[in-house]
């Protein structure tokens, strides 16, 4: 597997954990959700740059 491989599988798992979906993460507010982003947007770039 290559590391884009790898990254993208990481990426979507930690986005489907950070859906507020359970009862005791709903008062999370967008904390999780923001952080995810923030990184998407890194790795989105990365990609872009060629970098990764």
């Amino acid at each position: 597997m290559s590391l884009t491989t790898i990254l993208l599988l990481v990426l979507i798992v930690l986005l489907i954990g950070g859906l507020p979906v359970f009862p005791h993460s709903r008062n999370w507010g967008y904390g999780p959700s923001g952080i995810l982003g923030a990184i998407l947007i890194v790795v989105l770039v990365l990609v872009l740059l060629g970098i990764i």
